[in-house]
């Protein structure tokens, strides 16, 4: 009898998910999932996403529980728990999605070292990384002749999900743990439902409803017409190659440069922790002024409502993310690790890659070609939430300041308000 064992990471669906299709050619299969003590033990174990996380993981077990099989969940090494279910129930294969940041190789690395066949499937990103490259070196550094090559490229079919699925004898597939047992820490109070089911349910509402607009409407703070869908891509609760599938224009832009950003990371594993083309910036290191920019009181009141969504939400729109990098980069001087840091606490969709990606593009050592772009959130307050009504959404103390005065620099009251060590420069400018 032939066994395998499907190791979930980043691919927590059972439609178009290669790996699991390729482990249920076997009679048996073993859908395994493992609570990493490497990754559960650092910052990497943000409450808002390990409670998204267990939502996902609910919704697989129900899944195939549903094709007959169950969800086995571990925690301890993935390598070690491989071998030990390899041993008691006669695997002799391992499929898992091909995920390449430097956490996901060491793991696949220690994987093939096993004596098993281990291999590793597409799914994570439309196009993976690795498979398109210029002819002058091993990645592309800008983004432009990237998307070229991506729309040119021809995608994989979308895999069928599993008739069904059958469980080797004397496997206990495990319980589930309590979140206060995987981390600790303050939870933000609106958090969507994580999970393939909810995943899909979102994406189908929005392609009903918004996808047509995206290209007018992405950038209304207000209206907040995004597809709110990078947490369940983030998670592999949704297809990222379906909904290239079912989009374009804009949308599936955006999807390419988050493609883009993963081939970057895959190239350079260092790009959370160093910069992509260094500057020699030298940082501010005024503790206050992050600390400001994190509690969302600069005064500036874009600023404040981004990173106030943030903490409510563990979301924020994407323009509030591009113009609170740039005012904590550009305007205060700080060094853009403390800002991926600070989103990575918070953000459900805390991916590495587009994270510190994204981040090393706003502050000028990543892969932007215009390395001294600054976007001055006055300018962008009055062009992207002309009414005020994204900062009175996010800043109950300013919903009674009229539209004309709404993005005027503020103060919260004395008692609440934490002084900066200096103005913010962004209040000088016109």
């Amino acid at each position: 009898m032939h066994v395998s064992i499907m190791l979930f990471t980043r691919d927590l669906r059972v439609r178009d998910n290669p790996a699991l299709a390729a482990a249920c050619r076997a009679e048996r299969v073993v859908p395994l999932f493992v609570f990493d003590d490497a990754i559960l033990n650092g910052r990497f174990a943000a409450p808002n996403r390990v409670r998204f996380l267990l939502d996902c993981l609910g919704d697989l077990r129900e899944s195939l529980r549903g094709l007959g099989g169950d969800l086995v969940v571990r925690r301890g090494d993935p390598v070690a728990h491989v071998a030990r279910i390899a041993a008691e129930t006669g695997v002799q294969a391992v499929t898992l999605a091909d995920e390449r940041s430097a956490f996901g190789t060491r793991r696949l690395a220690a994987l093939r070292e096993l004596r098993l066949e281990v291999s590793a499937h597409p799914g994570v990103t439309v196009v993976p990384p690795g498979e398109l490259a210029p002819s002058s070196g091993d990645h592309y550094r800008v983004f432009s002749p990237y998307w070229r090559a991506w729309e040119a490229a021809s995608w994989r079919p979308v895999a069928d999900p599993p008739a069904r699925i059958r469980l080797p004898g004397g496997v206990e597939p495990g319980t589930l743990p309590e979140l206060h047992d995987l981390t600790s820490g303050s939870l933000s109070p609106h958090l969507p439902t994580g999970g393939e089911h909810a995943g899909r349910d979102r994406m189908a509402a929005w392609l009903r409803s918004d996808a047509a607009a995206y290209e007018q409407a992405h950038d209304d703070l207000a209206a907040d017409r995004t597809s709110r869908l990078s947490p369940y891509l983030k998670f592999g609760c949704v297809s990222p190659l379906e909904l290239a599938n079912a989009t374009g224009g804009a949308y599936r832009r955006q999807l390419a440069w988050r493609d883009f950003h993963h081939q970057v990371a895959a190239a350079f594993p260092d790009l959370p922790r160093r910069d992509y083309r260094p500057r020699a910036r030298r940082w501010n290191r005024e503790h206050d002024a992050l600390a400001a920019w994190c509690d969302g009181t600069t005064g500036v009141p874009i600023v404040d409502a981004g990173m106030r969504q943030l903490h409510r939400e563990g979301f924020m729109h994407n323009r509030a993310r591009l113009i609170t990098a740039s005012f904590l980069t550009r305007n205060l001087g700080v060094d853009w690790r403390e800002g991926l840091a600070h989103f990575g606490d918070w953000l459900i969709d805390g991916d590495i890659a587009d994270n510190a990606g994204n981040w090393q593009w706003v502050a000028g050592t990543g892969n932007d070609t215009r390395p001294n772009r600054v976007m001055n959130p006055l300018r962008q307050a009055a062009r992207y939430d002309p009414t005020g009504a994204y900062v009175r959404t996010h800043i109950p103390e300013l919903a009674a300041v009229p539209a004309p005065h709404i993005h005027h620099p503020w103060t919260l009251p004395t008692e609440t308000r934490r002084p900066l060590a200096y103005p913010p420069p962004i209040v000088a400018l016109p």
